[in-house]
């Protein structure tokens, strides 16, 4: 074999290389913002529910004054959704917080003034309607980070996905323990 022939194969097999690794690169670049752009998705449904707590804890308030446990447990966990500073953490809160919300409704049946609130019934229709808006968006977010993930802890990826900061992403999940039932007492 000549030299020339040796010096073409190696710029054929580094070609090669660098087209695979332009590849892998770019489908990390694509999964990342769908993951992305799924979050966004999840985001905007937590930011109107966000929103809409204070409105309903007002609401609750009126009939339900003397339950200020359940109702401090939803203040405190809407305050651990501002002050999370990592989208785990932000997760957590907004699991607290759909927790939290479970067992205001719960405790709300059993008042009959607030049941025949409109406020409160908009309130509640409004929530529950981005609830199932959220569960959707959960869905379509961990598809996306289940593909992501898996692109990225995959041979031959991994070689070089870790090299370019690519980290596991978090799933938008339950918090994975048991519940127990909502008791609706105020």
């Amino acid at each position: 074999m000549s030299a020339i022939s040796v010096v073409v194969i190696i710029a054929v097999i580094l070609i090669l290389i660098l087209l695979w690794g332009i590849s892998v690169y770019n489908k990390l670049v694509r999964l990342s913002n769908l993951k992305d752009e799924a979050w966004s998705g999840v985001d905007v449904p937590l930011k109107r529910r966000f929103d809409l707590t204070p409105n309903l804890v007002e609401t609750v308030k009126s009939c339900a004054a003397h339950d200020s446990k359940t109702l401090q447990e939803v203040v405190d966990a809407r305050a651990a959704i501002s002050a999370a500073t990592t989208q785990n953490a932000r997760i957590d809160a907004e699991n607290s917080l759909t927790d939290t919300l479970r067992s205001l409704f719960a405790a709300a049946e059993s008042c009959p003034k607030l049941k025949a609130s409109e406020n409160f019934a908009y309130l509640r229709n409004e929530l529950s309607s981005l609830e199932n808006e959220l569960q959707m968006a959960r869905r379509y977010y961990n598809g996306t980070v289940r593909d992501f993930n898996g692109e990225i802890q995959m041979f031959p990826a991994v070689l070089i996905s870790k090299r370019l900061g690519y980290q596991a992403a978090a799933f938008f999940g339950s918090d994975g323990e048991p519940r127990e039932p909502v008791k609706g007492e105020f």
